[in-house]
């Protein structure tokens, strides 16, 4: 791309004019909704599972749930646990987000800032851990390790829905919608990369709501370079800007040269 002079954006870093990821928000309320499905699958008895239901019956008690993360996959994904009757934990590295987060499911709920003890007592009693803590500077924080995990109940199950930045969990390594899970010490994981396409066609449906009006504003505003020009929000999903490597984190990752952006458009004035 570099030797082609491009200019080439990546979706994921495009913001909205409040300042949020739309594309990263709309395929994480996927994700989370998607996620307790995947979880009651693997439970079932038809999946080689615990054979336990997903959430709890009268007589019978709940099942045991923590959430990694207090962001938007799990924000969606705590809704349909606790619509189940599942008994849900939520650990995290910052308060505020959990807080947020109580505030947007609208219940109480446990939550726990990240203490090796507590969170490896939890993890140790679960029947599903879900890992949704994105990353902060390139990769995603391993917060659990293969110790905890040698710990847990046997057929209990593990979904790693940050894999594809690394994983939250040590043992976590990438799989694909042909062959989502594998066994390790005894506990299923379930570590495909892009769990939206598993639901293709609402995806698809969501991209193109968020696409389209930026498409249609570029049209009105001269194309993709006056959009960028016009936006500081659409630019930042810039990195690579004819030929110049603009994003720092690739940059460090491939040890490339790399120019800030707002320095090249400033030349340009």
């Amino acid at each position: 791309m570099l030797s082609k002079n491009l200019t080439a954006f990546g979706y994921e870093y495009i913001e909205d004019q409040s300042g949020g990821l739309p594309v990263i928000r709309s395929m994480s309320e996927i994700a989370g909704s998607t996620v307790m499905l995947i979880a009651g699958e693997y439970l079932s008895n038809a999946d080689n599972g615990r054979g336990i239901i997903l959430g709890g019956i009268t007589g019978v008690p709940p099942t045991k749930v923590v959430m990694l993360g207090a962001g938007t996959v799990t924000e969606y994904a705590i809704r349909m646990a606790l619509g189940m009757g599942a008994d849900v934990k939520v650990f995290d590295k910052h308060l505020y987000k959990l807080q947020r987060l109580k505030y947007a499911v609208g219940q109480h709920v446990y939550t726990s800032i990240i203490d090796t003890d507590t969170m490896a007592e939890a993890i140790q009693r679960a029947d599903v851990v879900i890992g949704a803590m994105r990353a902060e500077d390139g990769l995603s924080p391993v917060v659990v390790t293969e110790e905890m995990i040698s710990r847990m109940k046997p057929d209990s199950v593990i979904i790693d829905v940050s894999i594809d930045q690394g994983g939250n969990f040590e043992t976590s390594r990438m799989t694909t919608h042909k062959q989502p899970t594998y066994k390790h010490m005894g506990v299923i994981h379930y570590c495909v990369p892009n769990i939206a396409a598993r639901v293709a066609y609402t995806a698809s449906m969501a991209l193109s709501n968020i696409f389209l009006p930026f498409l249609l504003e570029t049209g009105t505003t001269g194309g993709i370079e006056q959009m960028m020009y016009a936006n500081r929000w659409f630019m930042k999903g810039v990195y690579t800007h004819k030929g110049t490597l603009t994003n720092a984190y690739i940059a460090r990752k491939f040890n490339l040269r790399f120019k800030d952006l707002d320095l090249l458009l400033a030349a340009r004035f």
